[in-house]
């Protein structure tokens, strides 16, 4: 009986348009936040930092920017580990090149770099679509892979040709280097996250988001009506390239510390963002944050549960993953496509009508 929207009146357009409309959302919302930023910090240990916390906010991140381009512009992409991988090479080239500017700046302008990238990597859009654009991003992603491994400039020369983030401070507290606190880490992530989604959801509200849409459900029809083709596809790959070299250069920086390229951002890497963005469901915001934390906290399970509890091998537990990875890809596109954020939906609609019949 709590879900309900009995008394909540809205005496404004802009009151109507609001992102949560109904009152219960908006509190559960607030809460949410509160909990986030205030309450988490205080109780977080780096177990929970490096295998839940950290990696959700950065892979929310990437999920975001694929599901702008994916989902809400309707362009298949394979490339989101190649692209990540520009921009933890760009903060890392940034951070080693400008030791003196703040972190937030390099991450921020690593995103910038991806988001020029992208959009040169986008151009193919404006001629082929469909598979021919998934193996055209599939191609970016081995070429990026290649070139960060055979110019041995973007590594600085190294013997093991790796990357090693440099420690970095915001306001006197280190985020990256080998001596971060666990918390430092997971707020500087969760603000960045905050203002991406702020970003992504007013896009998508917005005339451009429109735009996108009316390219993904039928260019030619949009094209008719006034939609420029060529800047509603590069700008998604714009704004894609910037989320995900965001997500790049944090996964770098702040939660592995160092990497390697094949390794950190190979194919397995876009298949992963990926699938994220299939669970969560395509067109939604909402649905990158579920598809991430679904995938990410389903390693964690399976870990402590087959191995931990029942004593399975490590290795039939991965297998297992993949099993139930896979097996869920298949039945959301046979079932609901539109995944986890469309049960939620339903699930919400419901709710506003128990106990009565629906």
């Amino acid at each position: 009986m709590l879900y309900r929207e009995a008394g909540d009146f809205k005496a404004t357009y802009r009151d109507d348009s609001q992102t949560f409309p109904i009152r219960f959302d908006r509190t559960g919302y607030y809460v949410l936040m509160a909990v986030a930023f205030g309450v988490v910090p205080f109780l977080i240990n780096d177990y929970w930092a490096n295998a839940v916390f950290v990696p959700f906010l950065i892979y929310a991140i990437a999920a975001l920017g694929l599901n702008i381009l994916t989902g809400y512009c309707g362009q298949v992409s394979l490339g989101t580990g190649g692209f990540m991988a520009v921009g933890a090479y760009a903060c890392y080239k940034l951070m080693t090149g400008f030791p003196d500017v703040n972190i937030f700046f390099h991450v921020m302008l690593a995103g910038g770099i991806t988001a020029m990238v992208g959009v040169l990597f986008g151009l193919p859009s404006l001629r082929i679509k469909g598979f021919y654009l998934a193996v055209a991003t599939l191609a970016a992603q081995f070429f990026l892979v290649w070139l960060f491994n055979k110019v041995p400039w973007f590594y600085n020369y190294s013997a093991s040709g790796q990357i090693n983030a440099p420690e970095r401070t915001v306001f006197g507290i280190a985020v990256t280097g080998a001596n971060t606190p666990a918390w430092a880490k997971y707020l500087f992530c969760l603000v960045i996250l905050f203002i991406v989604a702020w970003i992504a959801r007013n896009l998508t509200r917005g005339s451009i988001g429109r735009q996108w849409m009316a390219i993904r459900d039928m260019d030619i029809a949009a094209e008719i009506i006034g939609v420029n083709p060529l800047r509603s596809k590069l700008s998604a790959f714009a704004v894609s390239s910037f989320f995900i070299g965001i997500a790049g250069a944090l996964f770098f920086a702040v939660y592995l510390g160092a990497a390697e390229v094949g390794e950190s951002f190979g194919i397995n890497k876009s298949f992963l963002v990926l699938f994220m963005v299939i669970i969560g469901g395509l067109g939604s915001i909402f649905g990158s944050f579920a598809g991430a934390a679904f995938l990410v906290l389903l390693p964690v399970f399976l870990k402590n549960v087959l191995v931990g509890m029942l004593g399975w091998p490590t290795d039939l537990a991965a297998h297992i993953e993949l099993m139930i990875i896979g097996a869920l890809i298949v039945t959301f596109l046979i079932l609901e496509p539109h995944g986890l954020a469309q049960l939620w939906r339903v699930t919400k609609e419901k709710l506003r009508l128990w106990p009565f019949p629906h």
